[in-house]
């Protein structure tokens, strides 16, 4: 369980094609101090588990249904990435609850440039906009945000200068795939109310 807040801009270092998945080597200081083999670290959002460690660095193997899932196909050497380790226990619920289950993928639409905000508008998948409401929470590449606007095929965030500073949603530019995990507690309501057919977009990945 994760709870969106980013602890890590971290970096790929290496990335090995395989048959029917990916195996990825990234560095970040902060999440592997203290980790081991089998833990879980979220990448841009997706939870991964720890394969092997090496000084600041850890590799996870990332399977082909979650590379076509999610955007982490993308990634390539050199590429940013926001990284968190679960919440331990009795730790503070900074964002909200996170699972690191990508729901779908959107693209950056826009950015608007205001004197100490941005306002970005991301694309939103078939099928998930119905968890999506005005003041809601959604995590966008592992990021907890706060929705400020929500329509069928988009919604809108507001970036004050810490989350632009400190996580891959400063540098990411129009065109750019993010992934979304929405509120599981939508989800669970919706299913315990008799409506739950599950998202267009595909069940979560990972």
């Amino acid at each position: 369980m994760f709870t969106g807040i980013v602890e890590e801009l971290g970096e790929v270092t290496a990335v090995e094609k395989l048959d029917d998945a990916s195996r990825f080597r990234l560095r970040g200081p902060v999440v592997t101090e203290g980790a081991k083999h089998g833990d879980s670290i979220a990448v841009n959002g997706v939870c991964l588990t720890v394969v092997d460690l090496g000084e600041s660095e850890f590799t996870a193997d990332v399977m082909a249904e979650t590379l076509n899932r999610s955007s982490l196909g993308a990634l390539a050497t050199g590429s940013r990435v926001n990284l968190e380790r679960p919440m331990a226990l009795g730790g503070r619920l900074g964002g909200h609850i996170v699972q690191g289950h990508v729901d779908g993928t959107g693209h950056i639409v826009e950015r608007r440039v205001s004197e100490n905000w941005e306002i970005v508008k991301i694309s939103l998948p078939t099928g998930l906009s119905r968890y999506v409401v005005e003041k809601g929470s959604i995590t966008v590449d592992g990021v907890s945000l706060t929705v400020v606007d929500a329509a069928p095929d988009h919604f809108t965030i507001s970036l004050i200068p810490t989350t632009l500073a400190l996580t891959t949603l400063g540098i990411k530019g129009p065109g750019d795939p993010v992934n979304l995990e929405v509120d599981v507690l939508a989800k669970y309501v919706e299913r315990l109310l008799g409506h739950g057919a599950a998202p267009e977009s595909g069940e979560p990945v990972a």
